[in-house]
């Protein structure tokens, strides 16, 4: 079956009752260099990390920015972090972001991944860390 333009003709008059089951608020691939690792190699000296998050959050209906969870302010804590020093672990600055995503009531569920592209290099394209956490 090909997809072709809708016109007003073609619309259904009744399309019965609808509802919004999920809406995912999503950056993805977002790039920042942060000082970050254990090793001693590591100290002193940042490296890139490339970071998705996905958000469920209770936005059905949102027709204003202030109604949704503005995916800048995702990315504006991710800065925010990698700012605030030396992390030892990816899996620490996962967290701590899916955390400051939660902080945001409309989150239900946050999942972070975190790859470190120079982590096993060359051997490896990335390593990293996914996490969720879910709100209780």
């Amino acid at each position: 079956m090909a997809l072709s333009p809708v016109t007003e003709q073609d619309q259904p008059q009744d399309v019965g009752v609808t509802r919004v089951v999920a809406s995912k608020i999503f950056v993805s691939g977002l790039k920042v260099d942060a000082y970050v690792g254990i090793y001693a190699h590591e100290r002193g000296r940042s490296q890139p990390l490339i970071i998705d998050v996905e958000l469920d959050a209770a936005i059905a209906g949102a027709e204003h920015l202030s109604e949704t969870v503005n995916y800048e302010l995702v990315a504006e804590a991710a800065r925010a972090l990698v700012a605030s020093g030396h992390i030892g672990l990816v899996e620490t600055f996962a967290e701590q972001l899916a955390r400051a995503c939660l902080a945001d009531p409309r989150v239900s569920r946050a999942r972070v991944r975190v790859d470190k592209p120079m982590a096993l290099a060359p051997h490896a394209a990335s390593a990293g860390v996914e996490v969720v956490l879910v709100r209780s």
